[in-house]
């Protein structure tokens, strides 16, 4: 395989597209656990109606684990939306209503959303009584059995020519509550110092959903601690402070 054509890279994969279709190839101390779950997710999300790439194969190139699916033509919606500003509210609009499909499926093979949140909690670099009350918070809240994306974001939302929008990266997928899949794209909103956009998206989504606010910022903190576990240097003091969160008003 040919791996001369350089889609993006980041920290721990680099992306290609080749003839035969869009590779990811995970750095060589990449989990194996980790590449091969990241496919099981996403084979089982396959077996649903939504668009997302297919995968080909699981090989090893170059001494490296590598993904191979189909390859999607188009842009981002986040691309969209930065060459598009005067088309924004017609763009979320668009986002959340995808969202609400995603969420609408179930995949009952998938991890608990819970159960991966209570393990993040537990690895969080926060002092006991922290864990401990974000744990009891975690418990209290309704359990249910949603296909939550995990990183649904605009830059995760190709669309082709024809306006059809195929969904990538399911590699945190699991099955869950929904609000939870909601708090994690508005705190990414709020990550970019995108917090006008993170407004009008809750305030969106809640009011398509008939949700209540309060209930999605209910997550918020936990939602926040979870991704405390794995994130950026620069992010840490913005997650610590929405995990600090008590109660919402």
């Amino acid at each position: 395989m040919k791996l001369d054509n350089l889609v993006t890279s980041r920290p721990d994969k680099e992306m290609y597209r080749t003839e035969e279709g869009f590779v990811k190839v995970f750095n060589a101390d990449y989990s194996k656990a980790d590449i091969l779950n990241e496919a099981l997710n996403q084979a089982r999300v396959e077996e649903t109606d939504l668009n997302i790439p297919k995968i080909k194969a699981i090989e090893v190139v170059n001494g490296k684990w590598a993904m191979v699916m189909d390859y999607i033509e188009g842009k981002t919606l986040s691309t969209l939306m930065k060459e598009n500003p005067d088309k924004l509210d017609e763009y979320l609009e668009f986002f959340v209503d995808l969202q609400i499909t995603v969420l609408s499926k179930k995949v009952p093979m998938l991890n608990k959303l819970k159960d991966k949140m209570n393990a993040r909690i537990s690895a969080a670099d926060l002092n006991a009584t922290t864990r401990y009350d974000l744990h009891m918070r975690l418990d209290s809240l309704p359990k249910h059995l949603r296909l939550c994306h995990g990183d649904f974001h605009p830059s995760n939302i190709i669309i082709t020519a024809d306006g059809t929008p195929y969904i990538i990266d399911w590699s945190h997928a699991t099955q869950g509550n929904s609000s939870a899949d909601v708090a994690r794209t508005y705190l990414e909103f709020y990550l970019e110092g995108k917090d006008e956009l993170a407004e009008k998206y809750l305030n969106l989504y809640c009011l398509k959903t008939d949700t209540a606010k309060q209930y999605v910022q209910k997550w918020i903190p936990i939602v926040a601690a979870s991704r405390l576990t794995k994130a950026k240097k620069e992010e840490e003091n913005f997650l610590r402070r929405w995990i600090d969160v008590v109660d919402y008003q």
